[in-house]
């Protein structure tokens, strides 16, 4: 067992990281939470019949007043904290995987077209990023989303909030992408499997793909990581400002904003738990990126 450890050093680190490995079980954890919520969960927050207002503002099980059936206590409106929050972390996460995903796409594509041509449409291409990477990622979003607002006709908008919210968050963290994947080909330029494949005649798009690509996944998959947690602190931030997903969308961040107003009137876990939950899966997800980036840089350790 031990000599199958070392045979794949990541994951012989990985066994010997506590802070990894307890990283992964947390993140995990919340994965599975969030993928069979509509089987863990006791009710659906959409479902206005699975719930009752008789039910609100119930503390959880631990303090004086409770009902043992909720655990973590209920909101104002009688749902079950424990449901509320594996439902607001399942569109939270689909929301920042599908964000990431596009920015991956857009970022690693332009970011290898930019190394492999160099020239004027690397200089766009580079000018463009630092333009973006002169404003914050929270203001990108919401000048995107502002943008969104005054395009779309008012009737569609809010069947639209989580396709919005989705493309402003992706285009405000593309840059991340583009910036490594370009200094990772310009790397790459200089390995003699590339000068092969050009001297062979191979399409461009062939070489950035299937030969360039599969070597910088490395710090690629750093750089999904850290903007995994970025995305779900924008959309987190996003609707806990009231200009990301509505109220009857439980996202972590529409929880933490119902919350706030009951701050100082005695029912605090309804704004600490599901604060406490996203910090939780953010540094979860840091862990496993700092760990991933001691993995393929070996100078870091």
């Amino acid at each position: 067992m031990i000599a199958f450890l070392k045979k794949y050093e990541g994951l012989w680190l990985f066994v010997h990281s506590p802070a990894a490995m307890i990283a992964a079980f947390l993140a995990a954890l919340i994965l599975i939470g969030a993928v069979f919520a509509p089987w863990i969960a006791l009710v659906n927050p959409y479902d206005l019949a699975s719930f009752s207002l008789f039910d609100g503002l119930l503390p959880p099980a631990w303090q004086e007043g409770s009902n043992p059936k909720y655990l973590l206590g209920t909101d104002d409106q009688g749902r079950d904290m424990i449901s509320s929050i594996l439902y607001g972390a399942r569109l939270s996460l689909v929301i920042g995987l599908s964000a990431l995903a596009i920015a991956a796409v857009l970022g690693v594509g332009l970011g290898l077209a930019a190394g492999y041509y160099g020239g004027r449409f690397d200089a766009i291409v580079m000018r463009i990023a630092d333009v973006q990477l002169a404003l914050p990622a929270i203001l990108t979003a919401l000048l995107i989303d502002g943008i969104a607002r005054g395009v779309l006709p008012a009737a569609i908008q809010q069947d639209l909030r989580v396709a919005v919210l989705t493309l402003a968050i992706a285009l405000s963290l593309w840059v991340n992408f583009a910036r490594t994947a370009r200094a990772s080909t310009f790397v790459q330029m200089n390995k003699e499997y590339v000068q092969a494949a050009v001297m062979m005649g191979q399409h461009p798009f062939r070489i950035m793909f299937v030969h360039i690509l599969p070597n910088i996944l490395g710090p690629l998959l750093v750089i999904m990581t850290v903007d995994l947690a970025s995305a779900i602190l924008l959309e987190a931030t996003l609707s806990f400002l009231g200009i990301g997903l509505p109220a009857d969308s439980p996202s972590l961040g529409t929880l933490i904003r119902i919350g706030m107003q009951f701050l100082l009137s005695g029912e605090w876990w309804i704004l600490w738990i599901p604060t406490m939950f996203l910090v939780i899966l953010v540094v979860s997800i840091n862990i496993l990126g700092d760990f991933l980036r001691d993995v393929f840089n070996p100078r870091l350790r």
